[in-house]
């Protein structure tokens, strides 16, 4: 093996670039199954009679199984590793679409919501398990934006797919059976290429045998620390930020700039669109900067500043559409600094069980902050939505810091304790 941890020896770029293309293929997927459900709503509508409220329910269903899963698969993979349950996940995809594809009702929905969620629990720390142990240090960067923008172009890609094999074929089961091969065409890839995704060994196979007179902490040792609370706090306000432009920033522009629905509707696509070109930015800047949470929270405080401008109603309508989906732009650039940030601040042996509780935050931050800033559209308070989503932004940012203050310290302690 070339792993430069291991050999002492540069790890090939190919070898990189197969890990980050392959993890970042599966993230993709993941974010693909997000959105398995919402954009056949309308079919679910025509054929089961299913209201708003129903439909808003599969997706509650979806992220609650993910959240409490996602906690919980981290101890999984710290235990197991990350490649077999990655295929278990991708096979849970598959069971989703299926059970979508032979629904006959709500119970049926819910019951392919559920799987979804299920397969997409553990990807988080199964993901940044495998890329800290497999890609080189100069190159993790540019895996974790790779990883971030291959998210993002799942969500794209989702309601194309789905909508338009529907909308082509004029069944939506057709679709959701589509999206069942997508799923085992991904497990098979993945299978074929299993050794590039090996987190059996890697960067931390030393440690672990290094490690072995160690006396072992308790598996829950790192709930103490208050870093992992930190970063669940920074997921869960960055992603109450996120859910409030996905969901209502479209109808909040028409309301308040009297544009049409046509128009706004791109604004979430470009939100995305501008998060991804972020992202590869922001892959150059986390390996140049040692105080990443200045990144975090210089690129956050743009985007919000631009967001309590849109909210204002003070701009010209098209300029507000244009500001909102800029916004986008430092969520992105941040997004490569953040997940570095919590790879410094995970306790070597526990990455599965740290990025499992703290993205188990962007779950919670998606369940809770739809309803909050959906019933705040129903009252009016349009603007509520860009200055709610720049507040929760801003408290990302104060999280990040703190977690970034923790992990200075920590060094400092190991300095002085070598």
């Amino acid at each position: 093996m070339t792993h430069s941890s291991i050999a002492g020896t540069p790890v090939p770029l190919q070898q990189d670039i197969r890990t980050i293309g392959l993890i970042g293929l599966a993230h993709g997927t993941s974010h693909f199954f997000h959105m398995l459900l919402p954009p056949l709503f309308p079919w679910f509508i025509s054929d089961f009679g299913l209201s708003y409220s129903e439909l808003g329910a599969l997706v509650s269903v979806f992220f609650i199984v993910s959240g409490v899963g996602q906690a919980l698969a981290g101890f999984v993979v710290d235990r197991v590793g990350a490649r077999p349950v990655l295929y278990l996940a991708l096979l849970c995809f598959a069971l989703a679409a299926l059970a979508m594809a032979l629904a006959q009702g709500w119970g049926g929905l819910a019951l392919a919501a559920a799987l979804a969620g299920l397969g997409n629990a553990p990807f988080h720390p199964v993901d940044f398990t495998i890329l800290n142990k497999r890609v080189s240090p100069a190159r993790l960067g540019h895996g974790f934006s790779v990883h971030g923008i291959s998210g993002n172009l799942g969500w794209a890609a989702a309601p194309v797919f789905l909508a338009g094999i529907a909308s082509t074929t004029g069944s939506w089961r057709t679709a959701a059976l589509a999206a069942a091969v997508l799923a085992i065409g991904v497990l098979a890839l993945l299978l074929w290429q299993r050794e590039a995704i090996d987190d059996r060994q890697g960067a931390w196979a030393h440690q672990a045998q290094g490690a072995a007179g160690a006396p072992d902490e308790h598996p829950m040792a790192f709930l103490r620390l208050p870093s992992v609370w930190l970063c669940f706090s920074f997921f869960f306000w960055s992603t109450c930020a996120l859910s409030a432009i996905q969901s209502f920033a479209s109808p909040a522009l028409q309301q308040m700039y009297g544009l049409p629905l046509s128009a706004t509707a791109i604004v979430v696509t470009g939100y995305m669109l501008c998060g991804a070109a972020g992202m590869v930015v922001g892959g150059f800047l986390v390996g140049r900067v040692q105080r990443l949470e200045k990144i975090i929270g210089a690129c956050l405080l743009g985007s919000a500043l631009l967001l309590v401008l849109v909210g204002s109603g003070v701009l010209p309508g098209m300029a507000a559409l244009a500001l909102a989906s800029l916004a986008g732009l430092g969520t992105g650039l941040a997004g490569p600094s953040r997940d570095m940030l919590i790879k410094r601040a995970a306790p070597p042996g526990a990455t599965g069980r740290v990025y499992g509780m703290v993205y188990s935050g962007l779950d919670l931050g998606f369940a809770l902050a739809a309803p909050v800033f959906g019933a705040m559209l129903d009252r009016g308070f349009t603007g509520g939505i860009f200055h709610g989503s720049a507040a929760a932004l801003v408290l990302g940012v104060l999280s990040a810091l703190w977690v970034g203050a923790g992990v200075r310290q920590a060094s400092k302690r190991q300095a002085l304790a070598n």
